[in-house]
């Protein structure tokens, strides 16, 4: 028989995590390096600007600077300095006379630093130097190179550099032997000095900043003399169209060749451009065909060149064949407004830029026609670089206003329309002026220092060092229609 074995009952283990398994893992990680916010880009290279004005002014007061072998008052130095930097052009004392040949060549390598643009010649010398960028480095600055270069990624900004200086050295070498067909043997100068003569012209020219140191009458800042001389007039117009279209826009025309293949900023510009031009030109010959204090003497073909160099100059450069100060009213406020607006990004010139207000004009062209987006050549423009556009316009705006406020106390003798037109002029960083700004007083003088570093430096740029990163935003608030008009 077999026994009947049955299976005996098993314990039934339960397991249960212990009072520590069930506890949260805290892991500690460390915190991310962060450049310390006084070192970050944009910081770097607002230091970077104000030390190069610094060393600038410091060299302009030694006695070996001056022709007079005196030591140079430090308003007169920094204000030289910050000029020539700013590549605006105004000027306290007469360039030709005043400066010895030391003093020349420091203006002459400020002007030189400043026109090939700020930031694009420190990140070339840091390529150099065998600088590498790090990856906050490079999100602080994306958005400053974005709206000032017009390039996405670093790696772009340095190709950039390395062809703009190529580039520049080139159109400087071609410009300086054109000028110097033209002015060689002028007052009995000799070779050296003709060449010398014709170097700064060209570098100025190009750079938009409106020094030369042909002797000349006045405040050795204009082309008067030069106003029959219609090939050094185009040279030169040549010469400051260069300078203030932009390196991107030269390049994407050179590549493209074709307008309807133009990039939308190519076309904006260009197009803004020539009718910024055709405006300025038109308005001039209107309104001083017959003022003998201006065009009213020169022959017809000296009044059309001349029309066309001052439309050019006057909006970005600064040289002048004529005396602004003599100018009739509807033309001192056309190239006021010509001047806020200034050049294109990325180029030698000044002002909100002529694609900022090209942004504004397809806006409300596009309000105009009922449309929800603005528009322009068969692109939609985003609602973000609308918005950028209009803070740069309104804080520009705004900073005139701050200024002329404090200026009608510093000045009270000056004459509004004047002070209004050389205000505009500095912060435009042109340099075309009514003649009033030697006589300004010591706080007149220091507001210009400050209205020129600020309109070098531009909005942009200022936001972007207060405000590196722009944190985007993952929520919108409910609509609600307001009565506009």
């Amino acid at each position: 028989m077999g026994r009947d074995r049955r299976q005996r009952p098993r314990d039934l283990v339960i397991r249960q995590p212990r009072l520590r398994d069930m506890l949260p893992t805290v892991v500690v990680a460390e915190p991310l390096r962060q450049p310390r916010r006084l070192f970050s880009s944009p910081y770097i290279l607002l230091f970077g600007f104000v030390l190069i004005i610094g060393v600038g002014g410091l060299l302009l007061a030694l006695p070996l600077a001056g022709a007079g072998g005196g030591y140079t008052s430090p308003v007169t130095s920094f204000f030289t300095a910050i000029s020539a930097v700013t590549v605006t052009g105004h000027t306290v004392v007469n360039t030709p006379t005043y400066w010895s040949g030391f003093g020349q060549a420091v203006i002459f390598v400020l002007m030189m630093v400043g026109g090939l643009g700020f930031m694009v010649v420190s990140t070339f010398l840091l390529l150099v130097i065998g600088h590498r960028s790090t990856l906050q480095e490079r999100l602080l600055t994306s958005g400053l190179m974005r709206d000032t270069v017009g390039v996405q990624q670093m790696e772009g900004l340095r190709r950039v550099g390395r062809n703009v200086v190529l580039l520049v050295l080139v159109l400087y070498g071609i410009g300086t032997i054109a000028i110097f067909w033209q002015i060689h043997g002028l007052d009995g100068a000799g070779v050296g000095k003709s060449l010398w003569h014709s170097l700064f012209l060209s570098v100025a020219s190009f750079n938009n900043s409106g020094f030369t140191i042909i002797p000349e009458g006045g405040a050795g800042s204009s082309l008067a003399r030069f106003a029959s001389n219609h090939s050094l007039l185009l040279i030169s117009t040549v010469l400051m169209v260069l300078g203030g279209l932009g390196w991107t826009v030269l390049v994407d025309m050179y590549r493209r060749r074709r307008f309807y293949r133009f990039s939308l900023d190519t076309k904006l510009v260009v197009v803004m451009s020539l009718s910024l031009w055709a405006l300025g030109v038109g308005v001039l010959l209107l309104a001083e065909f017959n003022n003998a204090g201006t065009l009213g003497s020169l022959s017809w073909a000296d009044k059309s060149v001349g029309a066309v160099f001052q439309s050019v100059s006057g909006r970005t450069a600064g040289f002048s064949t004529i005396d602004f100060g003599q100018v009739k009213e509807v033309t001192a406020m056309t190239y006021s407004a010509l001047m806020f607006v200034g050049g294109a990004a990325g180029s030698v010139a000044g002002g909100i830029k002529v694609v900022t207000f090209a942004v504004i004009v397809a806006a409300v062209m596009s309000s105009l026609r009922g449309r929800s987006q603005a528009e322009a050549f068969g692109r939609e423009i985003p609602v973000s670089q609308l918005y950028r556009a209009l803070t740069v316009a309104l804080l520009g705006l705004a900073v005139i206003v701050i200024l002329l406020t404090i200026l009608t106390i510093t000045e009270s003798e000056v004459p509004f329309l004047n002070l209004m037109f050389d205000t505009v002029s500095a912060l435009g960083t042109t340099g075309a002026t009514t003649g009033i700004v030697p006589s300004f007083s010591i706080p007149g003088k220091c507001l210009f220092m400050v209205a020129m570093i600020v309109g070098r430096l531009g909005p942009v740029v200022l936001a972007l060092a207060l405000a590196p990163r722009e944190d985007p935003t993952v929520y919108r608030f409910a609509q609600e229609r307001v009565k506009i008009g």
